[in-house]
């Protein structure tokens, strides 16, 4: 399907994950170039890739890229119980694994690879980070789930109470707290969208899903530091919804040595395509003009690879 006058190319396509359950994939491809970089999407929770991150890949093609996104278990077009994450590893393992598929087609061995995650997709992308720590070129973090704000938690009581009979009931919708569409999206209209959406999830928190954002967001937070591919990292300074301290803390102490931070003052959560047409449009500026820099900059990670390669066949010869 071309989008864009045909300058898009939208293609979709199920895969089946190493516990048998059929995953939804999607990629955006630049119709007349050769792609500069390959762009891997991570959506934030209950949301799904092919309908609300449309705009943003459109976006990132027309500025020269490959766009490739995934529903998680539970999530979108994808098996699984609705809004249920039986476990967060599993999510990271299903991204891990079908964006390493993609980089190593043929076409794209020589290709730039770059992550964006927004929401807990920034936690899913920290994560799959830290599986192959050398394997990325850098990343983009749109408002990421290293910490959920505290606005958004249940009384500290009632965590409690919760943690102890998720053994027992870990599907039920029975945690409380705010309302994450209201609290996320600006413009009512995009509201309006997102309730509309079949494929976003729209009722309570499941137990087990909120004891394992919790717990992954914990972890994330104490290990802030392990963060080392070049990022950029931007929050709304409006975002009720994740905590915008500690992106702070996110571009203060991750290792990166090209590590940068955008705080949005009156922005709210959804930068991507919740926020005022002006203001979105000032955020994808400095998401394609950080991305254009790197691609241009070189990839010293293939170049690395590429020495790795020519060093083991001189040893091969002299064996």
């Amino acid at each position: 399907m071309d989008l864009e006058n045909g300058t898009v190319r939208y293609e979709d396509e199920y895969i089946t994950n190493s516990r048998g359950l059929k995953l939804f994939t999607c990629r955006w491809l630049p119709v007349n170039e050769e792609p500069k970089a390959l762009i891997f999407l991570c959506h934030g929770y209950a949301m799904e890739c092919s309908i609300t991150m449309n705009s943003t890949a459109i976006r990132l093609v027309k500025a020269g890229y490959a766009v490739y996104g995934i529903d998680y278990e539970g999530h979108g077009k994808s098996s699984g119980l609705q809004g249920y994450i039986s476990s967060f590893s599993h999510v990271v393992d299903d991204c891990s694994d079908y964006f390493t598929d993609i980089c190593e087609k043929k076409e794209n061995k020589k290709k730039m690879r770059f992550l964006l995650g927004e929401s807990m997709g920034g936690a899913v992308l920290l994560l799959v980070h830290r599986k192959k720590p050398e394997y990325w070129d850098g990343a983009v973090l749109v408002a990421p789930m290293c910490k959920i704000a505290d606005e958004m938690k249940p009384h500290p009581l009632v965590i409690s109470v919760l943690q102890k009979v998720n053994k027992f009931i870990p599907t039920w919708r029975i945690v409380p707290g705010q309302d994450v569409i209201d609290a996320a999206f600006r413009q009512p209209e995009i509201r309006a969208q997102v309730r509309a959406n079949p494929y976003c999830y729209k009722g309570r928190l499941r137990l087990n899903t909120a004891n394992e954002l919790l717990n992954t967001s914990l972890e994330i937070e104490q290990r802030l530091h392990e963060v080392s591919l070049p990022f950029l990292v931007l929050h709304g300074g409006e975002d009720k919804v994740t905590d915008k301290a500690v992106s702070q803390q996110l571009y203060n102490d991750a290792a990166s040595s090209d590590k940068s931070f955008k705080l949005y003052p009156g922005m709210w959560h959804g930068l991507l395509y919740g926020e005022l047409p002006e203001n979105i449009e000032i955020v994808f500026a400095d998401i394609i003009s950080w991305l254009n820099q790197r691609s241009e900059f070189g990839n010293s990670r293939l170049e690395r690879e590429l020495k790795l390669q020519d060093d083991e066949i001189l040893i091969l010869k002299h064996k």
